[in-house]
């Protein structure tokens, strides 16, 4: 009878400990495939910001390189336009120096009408000038 007893309590033991090996298992497993589908989220959101840091590297590579093109634009049209300016100051010089040997009566009165205007525009500056002080000072 006892060895019935031993028997019987071996097998309880026995299957008692199947029974908490088998729920250590699952719990085991349950917790493996919570754990692979975090890293498996955290791949994907790591692939996904490589991707973007991707794309926005190579949008600032193609703005700079687009940005430099219009830089270099830029400087070839201002040396285009130096030039240009220095030929119509070089023009206005001969055709003034022209001006003035061939009719220097002209040119005189081309002076004046110059300095009359430089001064309508002095005077109606200080007059704007003066207006804004009063207005300013009313306020």
């Amino acid at each position: 009878m006892t060895y019935i007893y031993l028997a019987i309590a071996f097998l309880v033991g026995f299957v008692a400990a199947w029974v908490f090996r088998t729920m250590l298992i699952f719990s085991l497993k349950k917790e493996l495939k919570r754990t692979n589908g975090l890293l498996e989220s955290e791949r994907l959101v790591k692939e996904t910001l490589r991707k973007e840091s991707a794309l926005a590297f190579q949008l600032k590579e193609s703005s700079e390189a687009e940005l430099g093109r219009q830089l270099q634009e830029a400087q070839h049209m201002l040396k285009m336009m130096d030039q240009d300016i220095l030929l119509l100051q070089r023009n206005n010089e001969e055709t003034e120096a022209f001006y003035q040997k061939s009719h220097p009566e002209l040119h005189q009165l081309k002076l004046k009408l110059i300095e009359a205007n430089n001064t309508i525009a002095r005077m109606k500056a200080q007059q704007k000038s003066h207006e804004l002080q009063t207005s300013s000072a009313a306020l």
